[in-house]
């Protein structure tokens, strides 16, 4: 009475594996085209920044980072994300980085300074992030090219 049961006698047994060959193949093709494309999003100001050796700054990655420049000839620009500006006044810039910051009040402000645009051109940005409401700005600088 083998055949009399209610299971056909070759049924088959379901499958519990998932095949993840295409996945992976997936995954690196994109991995390759962002590799390829990366380079070409970067984007900014020319500034030479000066060299020195500390420890990275601890970002917060959820949080986008408010980035003004000075160039050489102590023009400023704004960069926030992936949007660059035009060069602007100091006074221009305050008011830019108090919106911002009333929008986003955690968002960090970094400066970026050519190493040769004098002191207290940054002395002076800096005092105006401040009055513009940032309560903390780090300083953005280059690693030495002989870390000895």
């Amino acid at each position: 009475m083998k055949g009399m049961g209610m299971m056909p006698p070759h049924r088959r047994k379901p499958m519990s594996e998932i095949n993840v060959v295409p996945y992976i193949d997936v995954m690196l093709v994109l991995l390759v085209i962002f590799m390829v494309t990366a380079p070409m999003m970067t984007q900014g100001v020319k500034v030479d920044l000066p060299e020195t050796t500390s420890d990275p700054i601890q970002t917060d990655k959820d949080v986008e980072s408010i980035v003004v420049s000075v160039d050489t000839n102590g023009a400023y620009y704004l960069e926030v994300g992936d949007q660059g500006s035009d060069p602007m006044a100091l006074s221009e810039l305050r008011a830019q980085v108090s919106k911002i910051l009333s929008q986003r009040a955690n968002s960090e402000v970094l400066v970026r300074g050519d190493e040769h645009v004098e002191y207290g051109t940054v002395v002076r940005l800096m005092a105006e992030l401040q009055g513009a409401g940032a309560s903390s700005i780090g300083l953005i600088t280059d690693v030495p090219a002989n870390d000895e």
